[in-house]
């Protein structure tokens, strides 16, 4: 997981519970535990292991030590901060969807847009648009810096095209999960998805 209020959503996954507070971490928190929506259910309960990455940039190459084992990515946004950081979060994620760890082999992305409740928030649909614009400014820009230079990136996207989601390689989804009120169900879905029966 990568980015804003990771705490309260990994909180809410373990315990069920709407932890208000916030952790500043340095460190990747990692753990394994069954999701909370799942101790109910009868049968074969499924443990699950998941990685909250820091998403200081200096912290950021931290993610290079998980992505090799990682079954998903889950990226996390403010959707009531976001315009200010639209640029930030759409270069972070353009690094991400071009490191050859992620393209080879194909790791799914979920960009999970957090604090949607609120009256203020922008929706995934707005932030999807604004994200592919952005990453198609950089996809511009990269690509005359990568062809002087050699790099692992991958392009991007359909030269010729403007970028979208649609056109990784990794599957890309975006989902609303406003965590406080406890309504994370697309994040539960894609984590069930990927964990080996």
């Amino acid at each position: 997981m990568i980015s804003f209020d990771k705490n309260t959503i990994l909180i809410q996954l373990r315990d069920g519970s709407s932890h208000q507070g916030t952790v500043t971490s340095m460190e990747p928190n990692e753990g394994l535990f069954v999701l909370n929506s799942e101790t109910s259910k009868k049968g074969k309960i499924k443990v699950v292991h998941l990685v909250d990455v820091p998403g200081h940039s200096r912290l950021r190459p931290k993610l290079d030590e998980y992505v090799p084992r990682a079954a998903g990515l889950v990226f996390v946004l403010d959707a009531v901060e976001f315009l200010p950081n639209c640029r930030a979060v759409s270069e972070y994620l353009y690094d991400i969807l071009t490191k050859s760890s992620v393209v080879k082999r194909k790791i799914p992305l979920l960009i999970l847009c957090n604090k949607v409740d609120k009256v203020t928030a922008h929706t995934k649909e707005f932030i999807r648009k604004q994200l592919e614009k952005e990453i198609d400014k950089l996809r511009t820009s990269r690509k005359a810096v990568s062809d002087a230079d050699i790099s692992n990136e991958f392009t991007l996207g359909i030269p010729g095209e403007p970028f979208s989601f649609s056109h990784c390689v990794n599957k890309v989804t975006v989902a609303e999960a406003p965590a406080l009120t406890g309504e994370i169900q697309p994040l539960e879905l894609f984590i069930r998805e990927r964990v080996k029966p």
